[in-house]
């Protein structure tokens, strides 16, 4: 609408002004032919936004047509300064000087051809092209420059947001982990303080004399003495509940210490971020599994091809993928085995962890929160994710990564899986206290059932 009232108004101008215009400068339209380019150009506005270029052409040709008849002034310039000035607008700067450089060149040229007048009278009209071209070049750099401070102000209150959901995170979560961790800790000191000390063996009394008017009253009965089976069995409740605390205590910790970590880097942002902290990775699996394993799940471990070396993000996907795999074990599976196989052949790393349990049940199966995550890390990476029940039973996960040839450079040799790497049945007492920091896993309760851990990530 815009335009085509600005070609309507340049048709008008051009008409009216075509020949007061000429006369001004002792040259005058021979016919009514001369008014063609003059209407020529007007109408050619109206697609300027659609077509610069091909307008600007267009605009060219129609005053190089005017000029060559004889006239070299007049309203059929502004068409032209309105196509330079919209190519300048929305072309790039080396586009848009070629072409109004190109224009100046062919109208002058024309010009003096046409008039007679030589170039050194033609020169001024290249105004009509440069002049477009500085204002239609500033006017693109204003409106970049304003889109490139939307785009900034909107990131800055992305940052600040995120900044208020990190420290809603550590308020609450962090609280709650440092209070499981505390009562945790006064528990264990509890149990230590309060544990039964071994009973001491009585020594027979020796045989008391009495008088007969003494072996008349009846003697009290001695206590009834505790069985060997009943001590045990509190010895045995007592060790697993300990074992309990003590996984939660340093579940707690260790997983408080990583939010902590992780909430730091987010407030820095990424390029404050100190490089010098170590992110988890494969090279901390036999930690992790020996977590799980101490939770009563046997785990075994696979490796196939050299996982070392690898691209700390592809290392870092790889190690949450495992975590977060063994924890729905722990959550969903209930009695059940669970298998970590890792592989790297072809320029990818395969990550599969089955287990033989009843798996997830409902949409937590397919679209809970912890598979999401591993999938958007994942994908973020240009992998793939796939997670559901295994053809033999139980549920399976497998997330393959690509592998950025530059980036790698694994070891030919794989890493000795841990010592306690095959599948035994570990009791439920044998949590490791020194353990390094791995996500939350459940603990077994004193009837040596698994109970569900308060933190581990939903699914």
């Amino acid at each position: 609408m815009v335009d085509g009232l600005l070609a309507l108004l340049l048709l008008l101008a051009g008409v009216a002004g075509t020949a007061p215009a000429s006369r001004n400068v002792g040259l005058a339209p021979d016919g009514w032919w001369a008014y063609v380019p003059v209407v020529v150009a007007a109408l050619a506005i109206v697609a300027r936004r659609r077509f610069p270029l091909p307008v600007l052409g267009v605009t060219v040709a129609a005053v190089c047509a005017y000029t060559l008849m004889g006239l070299l002034y007049g309203p059929i310039l502004f068409s032209v300064a309105c196509a330079v000035y919209t190519v300048a607008a929305h072309r790039t700067l080396r586009v848009s000087a070629a072409a109004a450089g190109t224009a100046s060149v062919l109208i002058v040229v024309c010009g003096a051809v046409g008039t007679g007048f030589g170039l050194v009278a033609a020169a001024p009209v290249s105004a009509w092209a440069v002049v477009p071209l500085a204002i239609g070049v500033t006017v693109r750099v204003t409106r970049e420059q304003r889109v490139q401070t939307r785009r900034d102000e909107l990131r800055r209150h992305a940052d600040a947001e995120r900044l208020h959901v990190a420290q809603e995170v550590h308020d609450v979560v962090g609280h709650g982990l440092a209070a499981i961790t505390m009562q945790a800790d006064i528990a264990l000191h509890i149990l230590a303080k309060r544990r039964p000390a071994p009973a001491a063996t009585p020594s027979p009394a020796p045989p008391a004399t009495s008088s007969p008017a003494q072996s008349a009253t009846p003697s009290p009965a001695p206590p009834a003495p505790v069985s060997a089976a009943s001590d045990a069995a509190v010895e045995a409740a007592l060790a697993t509940a300990e074992a309990a605390l003590s996984a939660i205590s340093r579940t707690s910790r260790e997983s408080l210490d990583e939010l902590r970590v992780t909430l730091g880097a987010v407030r820095r942002g990424p390029e404050e971020v100190d490089d010098r902290t170590p992110a988890p990775g494969l090279a901390r699996l036999g930690a992790l599994l020996d977590r799980t394993r101490s939770a009563g799940v046997p785990v075994s471990l696979t490796v196939s091809g050299p996982v070392t070396g690898l691209p700390t993000a592809v290392d870092l996907t790889a190690y949450r993928v495992v975590q977060e795999s063994l924890t729905n074990v722990l959550r969903h599976a209930g009695s059940a085995t669970a298998e970590v196989r890792v592989e790297q052949a072809g320029g990818r790393l395969t990550i599969t962890v089955t287990d033989t349990g009843h798996g997830p049940t409902g949409s937590s199966a397919t679209d809970g929160h912890g598979l999401i995550g591993m999938r958007e890390r994942v994908t973020a990476l240009g992998g793939t994710l796939a997670a559901g029940p295994a053809p033999s039973g139980g549920f399976a996960v497998t997330a393959t990564l690509p592998m950025p040839h530059s980036n790698s450079t694994a070891s030919p040799d794989p890493p000795p899986p841990s010592p306690a790497a095959q599948p035994d049945t570990a009791q439920p007492d044998a949590a490791q206290p020194d353990a390094a920091q791995t996500d939350t896993a459940a603990q077994p309760d004193a009837g040596g059932s698994k109970a569900e851990n308060p933190g581990a990530a939903d699914v």
